[in-house]
């Protein structure tokens, strides 16, 4: 497929944190047609509506960007709408994709995809190897589907559709949410409230010992958008039919606690913090091998604090534009 067929492009969950930052990063580039759907106008867990919009658009490539996410609570009270929303979602997309002929689709998917007790750092080839981290086994099961989609699409009718796996993300359009956000954008909010509070103390769920690798929301677009435009045959120089997915990280992974001191700095807060180690860790450890992506010429460019001051910032500014949306209220805060 030439670059200059590459002209019309499908982002599905164009709202949300990894949809919109890489709606920014094709702006950047400026040389794309970009179409993008509200869910009023589309709904993704409609088979018989994405079919129709597929026909209808012209489309040559699709990021598949759009899920239900959540931190370690919402996962464990809701494991019946993550599954299902997830493959509903998948299914319907990438099916589309092979019915009308789309040129190359990318599906982004999660690390949590890997075996609780992965050999650290995780690689590609560790996936279906052992047991799943029970708190988030039904996200990480229709995760696992949808890298299978795009595998059986491709060895059975050979169609272009590739996965990256991402660590745990963060940064500019992350939820905020006192129960339902991941771990980084929770301690920035708890952290922040208590220092406007001039609160003394700040809990922490878990021991803080689990150690998460953590990458800039803008650092995976430009990722998903080299490993999207890589040629064919260079994509398949580190992937396989059957493992046809790549990671997408650091290469480095940080304690909790550590993350949690950071996150005390920057929001200025300057009392204790307490662990509740009565409270679930999650996965002792996630971080992965990030060599094969690595090979194919991409790197990280946004350091932790770099991107957690961005993160903060783009936080107070939400803040500061519509203060009804993130009300203050108690909460812990969860790992990752």
């Amino acid at each position: 497929m030439g670059q200059n067929r590459i002209s019309r492009i499908f982002v599905a969950g164009h709202r949300g944190m990894v949809g919109s930052a890489i709606i920014r990063h094709l702006r950047v580039l400026g040389q794309y047609q970009l179409l993008t759907a509200d869910r009023s106008e589309l709904d993704l867990c409609c088979q018989a509506q994405v079919e129709e919009y597929f026909r209808d658009h012209d489309i040559n490539q699709v990021y598949l960007a759009a899920a239900k996410v959540g931190g370690i609570q919402a996962n464990d009270r809701y494991p019946a709408d993550f599954l299902y929303r997830n493959l509903m979602i998948e299914a319907n997309v990438i099916n589309a994709a092979y019915n009308a002929g789309i040129d190359r689709l990318l599906f982004l998917g999660s690390s949590c995809i890997y075996p609780r007790m992965a050999e650290q750092p995780m690689r590609e080839e560790v996936l279906l190897n052992g047991p799943l981290e029970p708190t988030n086994e039904a996200y990480a099961i229709a995760k696992i589907a949808g890298i299978k989609l795009c595998e059986s699409y491709q060895r059975q009718y050979g169609c272009d559709f590739r996965s990256v796996m991402p660590t745990n993300l963060y940064g500019p359009g992350d939820n905020f949410h006192h129960e339902d956000s991941h771990v980084i954008p929770g301690l920035l909010r708890r952290f922040h409230e208590a220092q406007q509070l001039g609160a003394s103390t700040v809990t922490v769920w878990g021991s803080g010992t689990p150690r998460r690798e953590f990458l800039h929301v803008d650092d995976l677009a430009i990722a998903s958008v080299h490993v999207m435009n890589l040629q064919r045959e260079r994509y398949a120089t580190q992937t396989t039919p059957r493992r046809s997915h790549l990671n997408v990280g650091t290469g480095r992974d940080c304690s909790i606690r550590e993350l949690a001191e950071l996150i005390a700095q920057i929001t200025g807060f300057a009392g204790e913090m307490h662990f509740d180690a009565s409270k679930p860790d999650g996965t002792p450890r996630k971080m992965l091998d990030v060599s094969r992506l690595q090979a194919l010429g991409w790197q990280p460019r946004i350091s932790l604090s770099e991107g957690l001051h961005d993160t903060y910032r783009w936080y107070l500014s939400q803040l500061n534009a519509d203060r009804g949306v993130y009300n203050s209220g108690a909460c812990a805060i969860r790992g990752a």
